[in-house]
Formats: structure tokens, sequence, C-alpha cells
């Protein structure tokens, strides 16, 4: 199948065109982007013209930050597209919503992305813990701002997110993995003088969860979830990469599955939710972040430069 890329910046470039390169299900037909382009594939700097033109073109995958996409995505479905949405699937929930039923009206599929949920090892954490009861989870998702959005001023805009966007990966695992829902209670929210969004945030969820996202670390990244269980404690690190339970690390549990990466996992998702016809629009993850902002309490600390 074709598909229009929209959006060609350092996700798309690093994720999305590997991934598409390699899938047997997908071909780059067209891009969209003000200043970007791939080599031998037909450019566009308007989407409308885009939709346009390319009729043959049934489907797009939007590469754009949350706060533009929106009108990206209802063109793509009155047009009768079947759309993948990078995450975070919406700058707000109503958005979400809004093309959730939009996609319904006009019977095309939807797919709210969560790259960081096809991580190799968690659908073996989701497995473990499946039926069990879990007394205490913690994550710790910390990064360095600076390497992964080098002067990307919009991260540290309304929309943004701030130190959500890595953030929301990792409520995206443990609400995957965890055996029953959990809801935010209390948030407290990191924001430098001169910045909308925050930089740190220390959230307290319902069922003893708890989480700790700072996005000033140097050196050594670090991406963990905690969870404990009267039969043991999991721990999944590097973003989900690795599984240990009690300090023993696991394999994966289908050593047949050949196909490997978090993106070319998404696009193989997607080509079966358009084959079968479907929206998968799980807006978990994003509440948790919504929650936050109306819950949190907002300290301010020092401003933050590149």
């Amino acid at each position: 199948m074709k598909l229009a890329l929209v959006g060609i910046g350092k996700i798309a470039v690093d994720q999305h065109v590997p991934a598409i390169a390699a899938s047997p299900d997908w071909e780059v037909g067209a891009t969209v982007s003000r200043a970007g382009t791939l080599p031998g594939v037909e450019a566009f700097t308007d989407m409308a013209r885009m939709l346009e033109k390319r009729p043959d073109i049934r489907v797009v995958s939007l590469c754009l930050p949350p706060v533009p996409r929106f009108a990206y995505a209802q063109a793509a479905i009155r047009a009768g597209r079947h759309v993948m949405l990078e995450k975070p699937p919406g700058a707000s929930l109503s958005e979400c919503h809004a093309l959730e039923a939009l996609a319904r009206e006009n019977r095309v599929s939807l797919y709210a992305t969560w790259h960081s949920r096809e991580a190799a090892m968690v659908r073996p954490a989701r497995n473990w813990l499946s039926d069990k009861r879990v007394t205490r989870a913690h994550i710790t998702w910390r990064e360095d701002v600076r390497h992964w959005h080098p002067g990307q001023d919009w991260v540290f805009e309304p929309g943004g997110m701030g130190v959500f966007d890595p953030g929301i990966n990792a409520l995206s695992i443990l609400t995957r993995i965890l055996p029953a829902p959990v809801h935010l209670t209390r948030a407290t929210l990191d924001v430098p003088g001169n910045r909308q969004t925050p930089i740190a945030a220390h959230l307290t969820l319902s069922g003893n969860v708890t989480a700790e996202f700072d996005w000033l670390q140097t050196g050594k990244q670090t991406w963990e979830i905690e969870v404990e269980t009267p039969e043991g404690t999991l721990l999944l690190q590097d973003g989900g990469a690795r599984l240990l339970i009690d300090g023993k690390e696991r394999g994966a549990d289908d050593e047949d599955d050949t196909l490997q990466g978090e993106y070319p996992r998404l696009y193989d998702n997607f080509a079966r939710l358009v084959t079968r016809g479907g929206i998968d629009m799980d807006l978990s993850p994003l509440t948790h972040v919504a929650d936050a902002f109306m819950l949190g309490e907002r300290r301010a600390v020092a401003p933050f430069d590149w």
C-alpha cells in the first residue's frame, strides 16, 4: 500500500522511513512537509494539494508535532484516507475524540500509536503481570532534552507537553502492562521561569503507583519501570528493551518473532488494522498527562536555555 508521510523531520527520518522501507506492506508514495523531502519521492508542501493530486494514496502517516496535527488528520479523514498518528495522538483529548468520531463517520481506520508499547519486552512483562496483584510500581524516566530535542522550542510551548513528551512513553507502557487500570491523584510540575511546560514532574497514581520524570539528565539515560508483586519484582529497563524478574534477566515469550523494532511493529499493526478495518484510539496515556496538567501543583524553577 502506498502512503503519504507528513512531516519530514527527525522522527520521520530516524524511525518512520526505515520502518516503511523494511516493510513488505508499505511504500512511501508522497511526502508533505514545509522543507523536508525524501529522495525519489514526490514532495508536496500543501496537504490539500497532495490529497487532490494523489487519489491513489489511501493512507496518511502523520509525524507532525501534536498542535498542528489535528487539521492535517481532519483533512485526510474527510478525504477518505486512513490515518496513523504519531504519539501523542493529539494536543488535547477533545481533538482525539473528534478525530475518532470523524473516522467512524467516514468509515476509515485511525491508529493512535504508542511506539514504546512495541519495545521488545513489554509484551512479556504484561504476560507475567497478568495474573498478579501489584503492590507498588514506580517509573523513573530521566533523559537529556538537549540531546533528543536540540533547539526545538515547540516542546516547551503550549501543546508541546514538556517533559511529558518522553514521559508519555513510560505511561503508555504502564497502562499496557498493569493488570488493572489506575488514575492520577496528585502531581508536581516543575516549570522553568521562561517556559510554558514542565521540565520535570512527579506523579502519584492510585494503586501505590508513582512516577518521576526529568528532562535534564546528562550521561546515561534512565528509562525504567519497577513493579512489585507478592510473587516477585519486575523491572523493565532501557525503555522496555530489557526485562528482569527478581534481578534475573528474562527473554522474549515468542522466540520465533522475527519482527524487530518498535516502529516496524507499529507499521505491521497498522497494515492489519487497515486491511480488516477498524479504529485503535487508546487514549489512557494521554489521559494521565491531561490529569497531571489539571491537578498538578506548579513550581517555578530556573529558566531553561539551549
